[in-house]
């Protein structure tokens, strides 16, 4: 098996292009010539770790081990924030598998293989094929960014009020498939900045919190998706909520989550921890997207030392247009 190019966080924070060699394939391993790969939030908590980075892949098939039954050579595919499972547990066997005791998520596991590189090795178990009408650019950074929101919309019913907090990587995400599902969709953010991509996205109607004291006009939100990394101001977010209505913390925050203690009670409003959407639910979410033209906005960067740097740099700063992709430099 051939060597191939990784790229690892280091205790400065400085990503490092390293060589590492390939094992031979076994059981349902995969060798994958990646194409493209999403720069996620998450990539940030690990840039001073000297683990492989990025969890977001698409790639090309070269080689497959004996025991693959689906995947040919050739075929592309995408992966995403898990890799692994012990597939034998009750949430692994109820399709939960995101909440597997044993699961390998990135950052954790198969510290060894990731998105920044050339190719990578993973499972055919935890691959999913991309649709042919999807570019890999388009296909990265769903596979993590586009799971997360599409696994906090599973249940959702046609004309519930969902509202998205937040026009960002993953907020932009969040509108256009609550608006495919059919939902009135709601978007909140601090400033009309993003009012017209919002509503190009496919919001119904948006609200800016900042310096808006009083938020409630009538649209009660049956669902919240929280996808800003700030707290929001509950004292105006929860007046607007429905009765048994839900919040779904979607960003990745360390602290504790605070929240008025009331009004959980008297409007029987739940909180929902949600993690990457399991395998069965990521398949249908790529198939959904590809159906109704949902798709990312993104920017490109090259998969070099330089490229990567760059993108996290823009991302720590907030200036990244909703997605960055790093594609390999030709």
């Amino acid at each position: 098996m051939p060597s191939f190019t990784v790229f690892k966080g280091s205790k400065k924070g400085i990503v490092k292009g390293t060589t590492q060699k390939s094992d031979e394939l076994s059981g349902d391993q995969v060798l994958l010539r990646i194409t493209a790969s999403g720069l996620c939030g998450t990539d940030l908590h690990y840039k001073e770790k000297d683990i492989v980075l990025g969890h977001e892949g698409v790639g090309v098939v070269e080689a497959t081990g004996p025991d693959v039954k689906a995947i040919q050579k050739g075929d592309r595919v995408g992966w995403g924030y898990q890799t692994d499972s012990c597939g034998i547990c009750t949430p692994c066997l109820t399709g939960r598998e995101t909440y597997c005791r044993n699961r390998a998520v990135y950052g954790v596991r198969n510290t060894d293989q990731g998105s920044f590189a050339t190719h990578a090795i993973w499972r055919e178990a935890f691959l999913h094929k991309i649709p042919d009408n999807m570019s890999d650019e388009a296909a990265a950074p769903l596979q993590c960014g586009g799971a997360t929101v599409f696994a906090a919309l599973q249940g959702v019913k046609p004309a519930e009020t969902v509202a998205i907090m937040g026009v960002g990587g993953l907020g932009h995400l969040a509108i256009q498939f609550a608006a495919k599902l059919g939902c009135r969709v709601v978007v909140l953010s601090g400033s009309d900045r993003k009012r017209d991509d919002a509503l190009k996205l496919g919001a119904h109607k948006f609200v800016a919190t900042k310096n808006n004291d009083t938020l409630d006009d009538g649209w009660a939100i049956d669902r919240l998706l929280v996808t800003t990394s700030a707290q929001p101001e509950w004292n105006k977010i929860l007046p607007m909520m429905a009765p048994s209505s839900t919040i779904y913390p979607l960003s990745v925050a360390s602290g504790n989550l605070e929240i008025p203690y009331m009004p959980l009670i008297l409007q029987g409003i739940a909180i929902q921890g949600s993690l990457v959407a399991p395998r069965a639910i990521h398949r249908q979410m790529l198939t959904f997207a590809a159906l109704h033209d949902i798709a990312p906005i993104v920017e490109t960067l090259p998969m070099t030392e330089a490229g990567i740097t760059e993108g996290m740099e823009k991302l720590t700063k907030g200036n990244v247009h909703y997605r960055a992709v790093l594609l390999p430099k030709l």
